[in-house]
């Protein structure tokens, strides 16, 4: 139907116009011409039309970083805040020079609405975030300026407004016009009324808010975007408002900072996409050799000014023996965005441990008989593997020997046995693992035998998951009278035994004496981190219905090493006397 249409309005008459047509005297009418910029800075006006760098302008923004703010720490604090290079051209002058003619407004406003900067850490965005927020608030010549300080929560907004609030305190200018009011966390301009105020990461309640500007810290930490849209849509009746984003790469492939940093690759790829948002991204390339320090410097500008190039190399070092700390490293060192979960256990360390070997468990229970140890505990599913394991400090080798016992169903052999090459069979004969009849864990069965091993070692006290069923808790108590401590299987929780466990590998200070199921565990185990917090780790556990993968002797280990570590060491007293200055 739509071609023959088509065809028959193409070969019918046009219709006459009744448009004059322009005289050969007049010509075709012209655009009006935009004014000029006008904008004054230092004796001098900018003569510009239409979209532009304003220099006058982009000269007023750098001179209040370098004249105006000052350092705040180490050996630069109280000394101007001088740009450098890379902050200078690529991103304020930019930033706020950038101008383009608004007919709704009918005036010259900033090109830029919303900025996007993704850097590694320790690249000074604390301290330019703060220079901008000082910026908006004073600087920018707005009668009832708001500017908000978001992040993750209020502890986190207030690291760029602490560095702010420091910059205000070490400034002669900004010491005299502005009021920091440190337990609202809020810095006061009276003379304009206007106000820079740390908000809390509640969305609905700041939709009443009307920002002139928006300073948002470490993206990756968002839960979703609900404060950013909150925030952002209430800079509407703004001339010219500004929502800054600064942020290091995530680890979390469906969070909202990996959705506007895959939009952010795509403006930089073609600006016109969207005018309106600046975006400045330093990611090292996924390909990249992350261990030429060539390539550090892409993801580093500051490397080599105020960023120490010996801390890089020491992280190197270290992350390329452990593959999570590769994974910190590529993320938080070389801004690569990483998958959150990854491999911990180097096994050639891991190997390295093994000490002496035991082909019978019991044998290896005989030898380490009335010595003390400390204990972990995690009841799984009652379809599942279920561990125990003991840390025995004072070991068959001279340090620490570990000690398993693992139990299962009968039902879930098969499963595991399609997963495995048939292992799980020749560790059940073997002795390794000890099934109980049925399709679920007989758990009567699991306290005779840490009852057993509660008799034949000094167990000092017994750390398990929280999450293991009361009863079995009570009944082990009852008879065993060994204290048992619950620790939850959270990043705070786990942490502590997991770095200790670590650190005994990496100093080759504990035994497995090869067990195979532990071997196993170790080798499957991945661990992931809670956003922006690289020092805290948890085993990341698999998906059992789906996966082979077992990592059931990690985590007790950890808990085991924890209570050791925590209630079986005491502290050595100091004869040295510390000065404080």
């Amino acid at each position: 139907m739509a071609g023959p249409r088509a065809t028959r309005a193409a070969s019918s008459p046009k219709p006459r116009s009744r448009t004059r047509k322009p005289s050969s005297k007049t010509g075709t009418p012209k655009a009006p011409r935009l004014p000029v910029c006008g904008w004054s800075f230092d004796g001098r006006a900018c003569r510009q039309r239409g979209d532009h760098l304003c220099h006058q302008r982009a000269d007023h923004a750098q001179a209040f970083a370098e004249e105006i703010c000052v350092h705040t720490k180490d050996r630069w604090a109280r000394t101007p805040f001088i740009l450098a290079d890379w902050q200078r051209d690529d991103i304020v002058r930019p930033l706020f020079g950038e101008v383009r003619w608004d007919p709704e407004w009918q005036t010259y406003v900033r090109r830029y609405r919303s900025g996007w900067i993704e850097l590694a850490r320790k690249n000074g965005k604390s301290e330019l975030l703060a220079f901008v927020a000082l910026y908006m608030l004073v600087g920018d010549g707005v009668e009832s300026a708001e500017v908000y300080g978001a992040a993750r929560d209020k502890d986190q907004a207030r690291l760029v407004f602490n560095v702010a609030a420091r910059m205000v305190a070490l400034s002669p200018v900004l010491s005299k016009r502005l009021r920091v009011v440190e337990h609202a966390a809020r810095i006061v301009d009276e003379k304009t009324n206007s106000v820079y105020q740390v908000v809390a990461a509640d969305a609905l309640g700041n939709l009443g808010s009307n920002p002139s500007c928006v300073i948002f810290d470490e993206v990756l930490t968002q839960p979703n975007g609900d404060l950013w849209a909150a925030l952002r849509t209430g800079m509407g009746t703004r001339v010219q408002p500004l929502l800054l984003a600064a942020t290091t790469a995530g680890n979390d492939p469906t969070s909202f900072a990996k959705s506007e940093h895959d939009e952010c690759v795509k403006i930089a790829e073609d600006p016109s996409r969207a005018p309106h948002r600046f975006v400045y991204l330093r990611n090292l390339p996924a390909d990249a050799d992350p261990w030429d320090e060539a390539n550090w410097y892409y993801a580093n500008p500051a490397l080599g000014d105020f960023l120490s190039l010996a801390a890089l190399r020491e992280e190197a070092l270290e992350a390329r023996n452990d593959p999570a700390r590769e994974n910190s490293f590529r993320q938080y060192r070389l801004n690569q965005w990483v998958s959150q979960s990854t491999r911990w256990m180097p096994m050639h360390l891991y190997i390295a441990c093994t000490g002496t070997e035991f082909a019978e468990p019991a044998r290896l229970r005989e030898l380490v008989a009335r010595r003390p140890a400390w204990g972990g505990l995690d009841l799984a599913s009652k379809l599942d593997l279920t561990a125990w394991c003991l840390i025995v400090p004072d070991g068959i080798d001279g340090h620490v020997s570990a000690l398993w016992r693992f139990w299962l169903p009968e039902a879930g052999v098969d499963f595991l046995d399609e997963h495995t090459d048939h292992r799980v069979s020749q560790w059940v004969d073997q002795g390794w693992i000890t099934t109980t009849p049925g399709e679920v864990i007989d758990y009567e069965v699991i306290e005779a035998d840490v009852a057993a091993d509660c008799a034949a070692l000094r167990v000092a006290d017994i750390n398990y998951d929280e999450w293991s069923g009361e009863p079995v808790r009570q009944r082990l108590e009852r008879v065993t009278r060994v204290p048992m401590y619950p620790v939850p299987q959270t990043f705070r929780g786990m942490t502590h035994g997991m770095t200790e466990l670590m650190t005994l590998t990496r100093s080759r200070s504990w035994s497995h004496h090869g067990n195979p199921v532990a071997a196993f565990c170790f080798d499957s185990v991945e661990v992931r981190h809670p956003p922006g917090e690289p020092d805290l780790i948890r085993p990341d556990k698999p998906q059992r219905g789906k996966t082979g993968k077992r990592i059931d002797a990690v985590p007790t280990a950890a808990m085991a090493v924890s209570g050791w570590r925590l209630r079986g060491q005491k502290p050595k007293k100091s004869g040295r006397m510390v000065v404080m200055g």
